[in-house]
């Protein structure tokens, strides 16, 4: 198959996609994106995402990806923070915030113009491609999801030759590419997880193939339609799949897929395992951050013999746990996570470099998790630091009651998180997404056969859905604010 980009119906050949980045940064440079400027995109699954990162690498500038699900505030806030030279992004995604476009700022519009904006196509169509000495090594300023307020920018520093050949080793590894793969990419483009496999493979000289919207049985359609090979997901995206009908699963030839990696939120063991019956030994857990890129990875026979883990270091990576008293600590001790890619693009926080000197240790970065190593140098997480619940003096990590809730087969989906509590400092809260009317005692019956007392929840809240993030996390500030709201208004 010669390589590709398909979306739907939509074909762009290589060269074309080449040829069209090619004017686009151009065009940019034209409207004055120089090295070090950002580009802000605002831009559901399209052509147009690799065409915009392919361009802003030729300038050496920064693509700014904004998830078009947030608020127009919260965009608003991204657009004066970047201070980008243009902004591009589909017409009826602009008309949304137009109200929050900082004035002065060039907007090029995908999929139609307005006043004030110039059509995409056009503007790319009207100029000869890039001849400039760009570097090719721009890179990406990267907004978090802001479930914990503000969101904050990582911004990649100006990269060397050989540091942007070994991000592209480490993605190479991470997503095993090779010329002939034909990669699937499931979720949102605004995020790395999913951007990393378009560019990845795109650049490997494969095909990619983009769902514009997750469906779980369109999903196995497309990985036999396109005899897929290689796919990238989260864990809430297995969830969907597995509820799949089996006369749907049975249905659908998946025996081309060979590498498939999960990351972005915890997977629990037991959907692990029925995905692995299912798809067979393809599943490759990674762990890393948006601030230190992929560092682990674990393949599917290693994770069958240490459950949990979510890997070693790969080729240049360092993981270590830093104790209580902020020393090294060696196997089984649990502890922060510290770790870093070695000879990869270092970063910062943009505007704020003392937050970025606050989560580094010995060259080593934290993202604010917690976890141990075994003696073999497998990583395995706890929770997050800052969802960690001490109660009554206990630490108790939220992760490892919501894996215990998750084997009740009436549970769906749940979120637990601590709220103050007078007499023990905190308390846990449960809420837990069910079709079934379930009975609070009962499942507190079914946590104490799987978990100690001290750490079952104190409340439990049944409701229809949770607040996700597409990659998977669950938005537990919502969630919290909620509770406390509801315990104001109670009295």
């Amino acid at each position: 198959m010669t390589a590709q980009i398909i979306i739907g119906d939509r074909v762009l050949g290589r060269d074309e996609a080449l040829d069209r980045a090619a004017r686009l940064a151009s065009a940019m440079a034209e409207a004055g994106v120089a090295a070090g400027d950002a580009v802000a995109l605002l831009l559901r699954n399209d052509f147009a995402v690799l065409e915009a990162n392919l361009a802003v690498r030729r300038l050496d500038a920064y693509g700014v990806p904004i998830n078009w699900h947030w608020h127009a505030e919260e965009i608003g806030y991204v657009l004066r923070d970047c201070a980008p030279r243009l902004l591009i992004g589909h017409a009826d995604l602009l008309e949304k915030v137009r109200h929050v476009i900082p004035d002065g700022l060039t907007v090029i519009a995908v999929d139609g113009a307005a006043d004030g904006w110039r059509d995409y196509n056009i503007w790319i169509a009207a100029h000869d491609p890039f001849a400039g000495n760009g570097n090719g090594l721009g890179s990406s300023m990267v907004y978090t999801s802001g479930t914990t307020g503000r969101p904050k920018a990582v911004k990649r520093l100006p990269a060397t030759g050989a540091e942007s050949a070994q991000r592209a080793r480490v993605l190479s590894v991470i997503h095993d590419t090779a010329p002939g793969n034909v990669a699937l990419v499931t979720g949102p483009l605004y995020h790395l997880f999913s951007q990393a496999i378009l560019m990845a493979t795109f650049h490997a000289g494969g095909t990619v193939v983009v769902m514009d919207r997750f469906n779980p049985e369109h999903c196995l359609a497309l990985i036999e339609k396109h005899r897929v090979t290689h796919s990238a997901l989260v864990p809430t995206l297995f969830v969907r799949l597995l509820r799949l009908p089996d006369a749907v699963k049975a249905r659908h030839d998946l025996s081309t897929l060979r590498h498939v990696v999960h990351s972005g939120a915890p997977c629990p063991p037991e959907i692990k395992r029925a995905m692995l019956d299912w798809w067979g030994p393809v599943l490759h857990e990674t762990y890393g951050s948006t601030e230190t890129g992929v560092v682990t990875k674990i393949g599917p026979q290693e994770w069958l013999a240490r459950p949990g883990s979510v890997g070693k270091p790969v080729l240049t990576g360092e993981v270590r746990i830093l104790g209580e008293d902020r020393q090294w600590a060696g196997p089984g001790v649990i502890g922060d996570v510290y770790l870093r890619i070695h000879g990869t693009p270092d970063f910062t926080f943009h505007g704020d470099p003392a937050k970025r000197a606050a989560v580094e240790h010995d060259g080593l970065i934290t993202c604010g998790d917690i976890g141990w190593l075994d003696e073999e140098g497998y990583l395995f997480l706890c929770d997050r630091r800052v969802d960690m619940v001490i109660s009554g003096g206990v630490n108790i990590y939220p992760a490892e009651v919501e894996a215990a809730l998750l084997e009740h087969p009436a549970i769906i989906d749940c979120a637990v998180f601590g709220v103050p509590d007078s007499e023990f400092g905190e308390a846990l809260v449960a809420q837990i997404q069910s079709d079934e009317a379930l009975q609070v005692e009962a499942v507190q019956y079914f946590l104490r056969e799987r978990i100690a007392g001290y750490k079952i929840p104190r409340y439990i809240i049944l409701t229809q859905a949770l607040p996700r993030e597409e990659t998977g996390k669950i938005m537990k500030r919502r969630l919290k604010e909620a509770f406390l709201e509801g315990e104001r208004a109670n009295g």
